[in-house]
């Protein structure tokens, strides 16, 4: 599959740059739509299962299979969406190397997507994706903001695009002093280039060559 991300990157780089969100960065027919039907939206095409399984198969070097799961929690909440993510190596479902809370937001003409972290061991939620009213026993208080990781999302072209911001996402791992997440989200795919650097800019973690392309399995 082609990696389309160098043009909406590049545009989106430029509508970052600006104190305001330039019209000219969101389509006509996405400028027409209320944040909440935007929002709405995202979540519809965020929320599934996902798989990386053949961009694995095709490019071996460069990139593992990678389930991801997303699924809507504490739906009778007036503040959210608020999602739950999980990522796992294919050979290892049980244990996820990534579980995180997001919440979506409307930010001016772009959506924020906010990063957390669960409370206590996350291990203890594997799999909760199935089930989740699992996580009614606890709320957003009891969740840890990763400050500087939120994700702006521009619509425009069939598409919600979007990145961190600047250097602000803090991260330890592998000697990186920050991360950075690109990301595409289309009606059945999801394309995600996230990436760790050092003090110094440069990459210690994360897929060389491009995006993780996560195509929808179900929903």
């Amino acid at each position: 599959m082609a990696n389309p991300l160098s043009s909406r990157v590049a545009l989106l780089a430029f509508c970052m740059s600006l104190a305001l969100l330039p019209t000219a960065c969101v389509s006509p027919a996405s400028a027409e739509d209320s944040p909440e039907a935007r929002i709405a939206e995202l979540t519809s095409w965020m929320t599934g299962s996902f798989s990386s399984s053949a961009q694995a198969l095709a490019d071996p070097d460069n990139y593992f299979d990678i389930r991801l799961e997303m699924v809507e929690i504490w739906e009778d909440r007036m503040d959210g969406p608020w999602l739950y993510i999980e990522q796992a190596a294919a050979s290892a479902l049980e244990r996820p190397y990534r579980q995180r809370i997001y919440r979506l937001s409307a930010h001016g003409e772009m959506i924020r997507s906010d990063v957390y972290t669960l409370p206590g061991d996350p291990l203890e939620y594997a799999g909760a994706w199935r089930s989740p009213s699992r996580f009614d026993t606890f709320g957003p208080d009891d969740l840890g903001l990763r400050d500087g990781c939120s994700i702006y999302l521009v619509p425009f072209d069939g598409v919600y695009a979007g990145s961190t911001d600047g250097t602000g996402c803090a991260s330890s791992l592998a000697g990186a002093s920050y991360a950075t997440s690109v990301v595409s989200i289309y009606p059945d795919v999801l394309e995600s280039w996230d990436r760790g650097f050092d003090a110094d800019g440069q990459q210690v973690w994360g897929a060389e060559k491009g995006a993780y392309v996560f195509v929808r399995n179900s929903r």
